[in-house]
Parts: structure tokens; C-alpha cells; sequence
């Protein structure tokens, strides 16, 4: 059986993730969402509200289940039996930023990463935009599943951005 890892910090979860996860569980048996917390950014929604955002997303996806990634992606990965990444890419600048990344995972614990070239009809569509977006009172619903929306503006409205 194989499985795959999609990480992500997933603040918030958008439809261009659900596009890369969708193609990853065409491709191996098992895809793991891994919600992620990146020290080099603040998040707006904490880990749990990810989590549960993200499980909502998927629940309709066979063979695709999301759990929190407590720590190094590669410690992760070996708890949950992979030995392979997937990660979207929307262009040149996410492949300059995940390449170091994907030969770090691979130094560390031999995980290998496969990019999959993202839906170019969701290419604008980043978690960054997406809050930036609704930080100015624009709509975000065709950006985001379904709940995800009125997860940003309660968390926007509660001061935490």
C-alpha cells in the first residue's frame, strides 16, 4: 500500500489544496494531510480549528485522512509509514521555496517529494491572499470549502490576524 504526506500549514485550507490532495489520492493508496505549524509565520487560526477545518473538507474523500504534524515532517512521516511528499506547486517561486526543503526531508530520513503542478484555474488562490482578502471585508467562499469562510472572519473579528 503505498501513502503519501500532503503537509501544509493549511491557514486556511483553500480549494487549491483540496485540488492537490484530490490528484495525490489518484496517485497513491493513502494521503495523509498534515497540518503543520510553520514557525516563520503567525497563524490566524490555531492548529485544532485547522485540523477540524480541514478533516471537514476531506470527509467526503476516501483513503484521505488529516492529523496535526507535531514536529519535524519527517519525524511525522515515519509515525504514519511514508516515504513520500506531495506538495502543490502554482509556479517557479513555490518550486525555489520547497526544492531545499524536499532534498532536506530526503537527507534527513530518505522521504522523497513529488510536485504536482497545481490547477492553473486556482494558481492566485493562496492561504496568504485568501486572508488578506477577507481582512478587507472581500469575499472569500469561491476560494475556500465550504465553513472555511466564516472560520476566517470569526477569527479576524476576534483580533487574532
Amino acid at each position: 500500500m503505498s501513502l503519501a504526506v500532503c503537509p501544509g500549514s493549511y491557514d486556511p485550507i483553500t480549494l487549491g489544496h483540496l485540488d492537490v490532495v484530490r490528484r495525490a489520492r489518484g496517485v497513491f493508496d493513502e494521503v495523509v494531510v498534515g497540518v503543520a505549524q510553520n514557525a516563520g509565520k503567525s497563524a490566524l487560526l490555531a492548529v485544532a480549528e485547522r485540523v477540524d477545518l480541514a478533516r471537514a473538507a476531506v470527509a467526503d474523500l476516501d483513503g484521505v485522512r488529516v492529523e496535526p504534524v507535531p514536529g519535524l515532517l519527517v519525524d511525522f512521516c515515519r509515525s504514519v509509514g511514508a516515504r513520500a511528499v506531495v506538495k502543490g506547486l502554482r509556479g517557479g517561486a513555490d518550486f525555489d521555496g520547497e526544492l531545499p526543503m524536499a532534498l532536506m526531508n530526503r537527507h534527513l530520513a530518505g522521504v522523497e517529494t513529488f510536485f504536482l503542478p497545481g490547477d492553473p484555474a486556482l494558481a492566485h488562490v493562496a492561504s496568504s491572499l485568501v486572508k488578506d482578502v477577507a481582512r478587507y471585508g472581500g469575499d472569500i467562499d469561491d476560494l475556500v470549502p465550504e465553513g472555511v469562510g466564516d472560520a476566517v472572519r470569526a477569527a479576524l473579528a476576534r483580533g487574532r490576524a
